[in-house]
């Protein structure tokens, strides 16, 4: 199963390569609300990986885990230059973030992947406001980028963590909703700048995590 993803990765990581990156020197220009919203999620895209790589194990799977990764980091460090290109820094650490990665790291491999899962649930209704609620050029590239990536990360930890009996997806509806008002609260008001009410992203982001949680 993990051969596919393997190939995967590699294909995206060349086409990557042959594409380039945005053009920085460009530069951008966000509203201070979205540079702090983008600063915590740069946060949360920085880290190394080292658990889970630990716990993925050194075959096919592993390797895929690696390269997940890298691209993870991909992403860290293009909301990295995107805040330099609007003369924004990055910031060290923000209490989400902490939070998300100790409870990740808390039990093994299935926990980490459903509080994973969580994560990029969310990024995949953010990355899509950031991308189409901007008028800002060089944003909208890279949200729309990163956002690619993330919609072929849910389908591969998903077939990782395989079925779930119901009693584990009620947790993890719980877990979820807890993380999501969290992000509601502590990104609305770049939300709004970028045109989606808290209501509306809470309730996109539960019907994405619905096709995840309860697929077909």
């Amino acid at each position: 199963m993990f051969t596919k993803w393997v190939d995967n990765f590699e294909a995206e990581a060349r086409r990557r390569s042959r594409a380039g990156d945005p053009d920085w020197a460009a530069g951008a220009s966000m509203h201070p609300d979205i540079v702090r919203s983008v600063q915590r999620f740069q946060v949360g895209e920085a880290g190394d990986g080292a658990n889970l790589i630990a716990k993925a194990g050194t075959g096919t799977y592993g390797r895929a885990a690696r390269l997940f990764v890298a691209e993870e980091q991909n992403h860290a460090r293009m909301l990295e230059n995107l805040l330099h290109a609007a003369e924004q820094p990055t910031i060290a650490s923000h209490w989400s973030d902490t939070v998300f990665v100790r409870l990740r790291r808390a039990l093994g491999l299935r926990l980490e992947l459903m509080v994973l899962l969580i994560a990029e649930v969310v990024a995949l209704r953010y990355y899509r406001a950031l991308r189409d609620g901007t008028s800002d050029p060089l944003t909208t590239e890279v949200a729309g980028r990163i956002l690619s990536d993330e919609e072929r990360h849910v389908p591969f930890h998903r077939d990782r963590l395989g079925p779930l009996p119901a009693a584990a997806r009620a947790v993890w509806w719980v877990l979820f909703a807890g993380a999501l008002l969290v992000v509601v609260y502590d990104h609305g008001r770049a939300l709004r700048r970028l045109g989606v009410t808290r209501r509306r992203f809470f309730a996109d982001a539960c019907e994405l995590f619905r096709g995840v949680c309860e697929p077909d």
